[in-house]
């Protein structure tokens, strides 16, 4: 199979998705309008609330849900051969994540950017939200804790890429100071800092910057990791205009920038996927394709995690609602090639199949630096671009990305703290709230040892979790669509798929982890099976409740949420 076969139907299938199915879900689904009034009017506030340029506001939702994850899970998953991590993608992106993140968005901005916690309470019930809180909690917690680590990593093994990381963060703030303060043309802005950015890229390959063996007493990597975890918290607590959306648009222009090259590169080079379609040769330990496929790769097919970045950030900044067919679905979009760009690269950048199964000699072996490594040697033979600079390049849109959804991740996490605060009857400010994320996630991270390995603790029930709160949302969507007698299967088989793989692979995590003596992870995995069976069972009273209540009219969510409170606002 050639590679370049693979990109171009990948690509023309996602692109059709976006084209054609997106523009069904908007009209006849959602029904989207541009004449309603968005939270981020009706409660702007300059710091969380902002009417938001669509194209920017995408660039910051698509860098925020996209980070490290659809480049790990597809390099991971090609272990079972590329078919299953081809279809798993362009499938699961045009019909379940594109559904799931413009609904979540949806549903969010019709309920005055509420949380899902917060409309699992108002739609699924009381009962099994504060339930859900914590399993949110935990999913953050797997994120922020393994991105800081993933980022350290790349950071000592890559280390022409620090300064175009560090670099990245002045460009955004500038960037930020010139499109909100100085009102600067967008094209203008934006050509000026994909040009500094990739300026800071040659430089980085020339200066790479390599730390010591001890920094402050503490390893290169323990070290990236403590900076990585100020830095955010300091900007979780910013205005979102100030560094968090120029950083993740100016990070998205430039993922287009990279995946361009490596998509132009496989054009014109046309490399030979070397690894098996269906590989029947697993080496020994790797688990089952079925179910574990669904849950290896979960951001690049469908991710529970957007729907907690579209309700906690994104749908607070939707200037129009309309506005959210381009951010959410085509958010997805960009992801899905993220993740088909790693399957090509993971699978065409070896010379040959016994150079690809030694780097895939055991499940988890591939990942990023097989992106890297694979990615670069396709950048380098079609475009000419010297290996040195490619894996620069692909290093730092890596760190980038993952980057990008830790700081937000930090700062949605602290939203959940405080949500739990509220539960108790505790009220915690954000400086207090964002103290213990910082101190949960770093007491996590060097829980085993002083490199920080500790973050990838819990990282083995990412997927699951993942997946669980992927059919929370859906769950939602099905309730209101029933409610107001809208089309409802788009989204319903995909929840019925989604929550029996999921429930299925927490059995077959458990056990694992029961057979290991890993304990940690065991009460962990029960936990969230009890929270999955919690919402199969609400999910079926809810859905039911909704099929025999009387029909409620289209703007019924948003005025029941003025009339009540609704509930917590972040």
């Amino acid at each position: 199979m050639n590679s370049l076969i693979l990109a171009v139907v990948g690509v023309g299938m996602m692109m059709a998705g976006y084209l054609l199915y997106s523009r069904f879900l908007a009209r006849r689904v959602y029904t989207l309008d541009a004449t309603f009034r968005t939270p981020s009017h009706e409660l702007e506030d300059g710091v969380d609330y902002v009417p938001t340029n669509k194209f920017i506001l995408w660039g910051h939702h698509f860098t925020s849900v996209a980070g490290a994850a659809p480049i790990v899970g597809p390099a991971v998953a090609v272990i079972w051969g590329w078919l299953p991590a081809f279809l798993w993608v362009t499938l699961g992106t045009v019909f379940f994540a594109g559904m799931h993140d413009l609904g979540a968005l949806w549903a969010s901005v019709r309920n005055r950017g509420q949380s899902i916690g917060s409309l699992s309470a108002r739609y699924i019930g009381a009962r099994g939200s504060r339930l859900f809180l914590v399993v949110i909690f935990l999913l953050l917690l797997m994120v922020n804790a393994a991105f800081a680590v993933v980022i350290a990593g790349l950071l000592v093994s890559t280390p022409t890429a620090v300064i175009p990381t560090w670099g990245a963060l002045v460009v955004a703030v500038l960037i930020g100071q010139a499109i909100y303060r100085f009102k600067w043309n967008l094209p203008l802005v934006s050509a000026v800092g994909v040009a500094a950015l990739y300026s800071l890229i040659l430089l980085g390959d020339r200066v790479p910057v390599v730390l010591p063996e001890t920094v402050l007493g503490l390893s290169p990597e323990a070290f990236w990791i403590i900076v990585l975890f100020v830095y955010a918290a300091i900007a979780s607590v910013l205005p979102v205009w100030v560094l968090l959306q120029p950083r993740d648009y100016i990070n998205g222009l430039q993922l287009f920038i990279g995946l361009g090259l490596l998509y132009g590169a496989v054009l014109i080079f046309r490399p030979e996927v070397v690894a098996p379609s269906f590989n029947t040769n697993v080496p020994e330990g790797t688990p089952g394709i079925m179910p574990l496929l669904f849950v290896t790769v979960a951001c690049g097919a469908v991710s529970g995690f957007h729907g907690i970045v579209s309700s906690g950030t994104s749908a607070k900044q939707l200037d129009k609602e309309t506005d959210a067919r381009f951010v959410g679905y085509f958010g997805a979009v960009g992801e899905g090639l993220l993740a088909l760009g790693a399957i090509i690269a993971t699978t065409a950048g070896f010379r040959t199949l016994a150079d690809w199964e030694e780097v895939y000699s055991a499940f988890n072996e591939g990942g990023v630096a097989a992106f890297v490594t694979g990615g670069g040697s396709i950048l380098n033979a079609g475009l000419g671009i010297p290996t040195s600079l490619s894996a620069t390049i692909l290093a730092t849109m890596a760190v980038l990305f993952a980057a990008t959804t830790m700081d937000t991740g930090v700062r949605l996490q602290r939203f959940v703290v405080q949500e739990i605060g509220d539960v108790i009857g505790v009220k915690l400010g954000t400086v207090i709230a964002t103290v213990i994320v910082l101190v949960v996630c770093l007491g996590l991270t060097f829980s085993a040892g002083a490199d920080g390995s500790g973050g990838m603790i819990i990282w083995p029930l990412f997927g699951t979790t993942n997946q669980i709160l992927a059919g929370l949302t859906l769950a939602i969507l099905a309730v209101m669509l029933v409610r107001k007698r809208r089309p409802v299967l788009p989204i319903l088989i995909p929840l019925v798929f989604v929550l029996f793989i999921s429930v299925y692979a927490l059995i077959i995590q458990l056990g694992g982890f029961l057979a290991e003596g890993n304990w940690l992870l065991l009460v962990l995995d029960v936990i969230i099976l009890i929270a999955a069976v919690w919402v199969i069972v609400e999910s079926a009273v809810a859905l039911n409740r909704a099929r025999t209540a009387t029909p409620e009219a289209d703007d019924e969510d948003e005025r029941d949420s003025v009339v009540t409170g609704g509930g917590s606002q972040e």
